[in-house]
């Protein structure tokens, strides 16, 4: 019934005799909200795979961490020191790589956009040439992903800092 109402907007020509207005149904749009939603599954699916990077990166990076150290985890043990405190000690690195990785992360992704914003890439899509892409990042996004990755940073030390508190120090002491 809307649809008819707009009739008259389709007799509205240019001056190369071509309609002014395009009126479609939602029927004949579809096709681009199934675009649209399997971009958002693609996107949903890529943040799995970084997030799943991440954590793996973190930790082999602690776990390499806890066996690069033995000796002097078995030394600061012998000391006296308890295996809470040892596993604090790997969780304050963890949260420190992930900190300082989110932090060069985001000083980065805002450079690359500003050069790129500067650069200004043109692209087509469909009818439409010469369009504009201005990326842009919004600091609540941003917020959330550096969230992400420091709470990621912290689950992927915890292991790798339980095996460091649970080293026995005489046999850590006589690691080679």
């Amino acid at each position: 019934k809307a649809l008819k109402l707009l009739e008259p907007l389709k007799l509205i020509k240019n001056q190369k005799d071509k309609p002014v207005f395009e009126i479609h149904s939602w029927e004949k749009l579809s096709p681009f909200y199934n675009i649209v939603k399997m971009l958002d599954i693609m996107d949903i699916s890529i943040k799995i795979i970084l997030i799943s990077i991440v954590l793996i990166s973190i930790l082999n990076v602690m776990v390499m961490s806890v066996y690069e150290r033995i000796k002097e985890i078995g030394t600061i043990a012998a000391m006296g020191t308890t295996p809470s405190t040892i596993t604090k000690l790997f969780l304050a690195e963890g949260l420190m790589l992930g900190v300082f990785g989110t932090t060069i992360g985001a000083a980065l992704s805002y450079i690359i956009i500003f050069i790129i914003k500067g650069i200004g890439i043109t692209f087509s899509f469909g009818r439409q040439d010469g369009l504009l892409l201005t990326p842009t990042l919004e600091i609540g996004e941003v917020a959330l992903v550096s969230l992400i990755v420091i709470i990621i940073s912290l689950i992927a030390s915890i292991s790798p800092a339980r095996k460091a508190a649970k080293l026995n120090p005489v046999d850590a002491l006589r690691q080679n």
